[in-house]
């Protein structure tokens, strides 16, 4: 005999048998109609989905689908199409000089832009993305350039760069006053001293007086009897009170002690020569540029 159904009295709803506690039961509730019909339909879609697309990874390779889709083609085709829609400024930039990118309103728009991207994935990490620099990474927004601010001169900079292994590379080593014994404890100090006051920044009169002899003797050939310094030798400005490694008396003293010497990759080995003529215009409107 068949078992009869149970139905819950105050719910009015049908029991699965099941009992708890003696009275706790279980009632039958399915999912409404449309629910399943809805999982029913993503089960169908999926399937024609991974027969149409790329779906299933396999040993060394994936299943392609029978549309033969590819999400990687579609990203590379896009960028076919940015560059040939750029190709014509490009080439232009390519044969123009750079006071010619800088007086063509639509190449200069052009290259500020690719310079600002370049700049961003290449530059910022070390002088920041706005170039506003850190210590020992130089601003590239003041009017203070080690090697020369003018396009030709920022050009060579970033594409050969400083202290490296290419032979064009900029180059120019203060010597380590302290660590090569070429100056006492005391020398440095004095040294230091008159550096500061070049800017108006010396604490102390008598070390100034003793510091400029020692500077007229072992510094003013690079960095000028005034410590103006000279962009051909790569001698910093010592009297603007712009400083790479710091303005404290003890960073200067660290500065003459150790020579310092930051290097620069030759960026020409990693991009091409237009993106780099983008950078130099770029850089260039910072807003310190010569």
């Amino acid at each position: 005999m068949a078992d009869q159904k149970k139905i819950d009295k105050v719910t009015g709803v049908e029991t699965t048998g099941h009992v708890w506690d003696d009275d706790l039961q279980e009632l039958n509730n399915p999912m409404p109609k449309w629910w399943l019909y809805i999982m029913y339909a993503t089960i169908i879609w999926s399937i024609g989905y991974m027969v149409a697309y790329p779906a299933w990874p396999l040993a060394s390779d994936y299943t392609r689908g029978v549309l033969g889709y590819s999400q990687r083609q579609v990203v590379m085709d896009q960028i076919a199409a940015g560059k040939a829609a750029q190709s014509k400024f490009r080439d232009a930039i390519a044969q123009a000089e750079l006071n010619e990118i800088q007086k063509n309103p639509e190449l200069l728009e052009f290259a500020l832009a690719g310079g600002a991207a370049a700049f961003g994935g290449n530059c910022a990490p070390c002088h920041g993305r706005g170039a506003q620099g850190f210590k020992g990474y130089p601003n590239l927004n003041d009017d203070d350039w080690i090697w020369g601010g003018d396009l030709e001169a920022v050009h060579t900079t970033i594409r050969h760069g400083i202290r490296n292994a290419d032979e064009d590379s900029r180059q120019s080593d203060m010597p380590k006053f302290g660590q090569e014994q070429l100056l006492e404890k005391a020398q440095i100090n004095d040294v230091a001293e008159y550096a500061l006051s070049l800017s108006g920044a010396a604490t102390d009169q008598e070390a100034v007086g003793r510091g400029a002899e020692i500077f007229a003797e072992q510094c003013s050939a690079c960095h000028g009897e005034n410590g103006a310094g000279n962009t051909e030798l790569g001698a910093p400005n010592l009297a603007n009170g712009i400083w790479l490694y710091g303005g404290d008396k003890k960073d200067v003293v660290q500065s003459i002690h150790t020579g310092r010497g930051g290097v620069m990759p030759p960026w020409h080995t990693r991009l091409d020569d237009v993106t780099l003529k983008q950078l130099a215009v770029y850089v260039h409107s910072l807003g310190g540029g010569q």
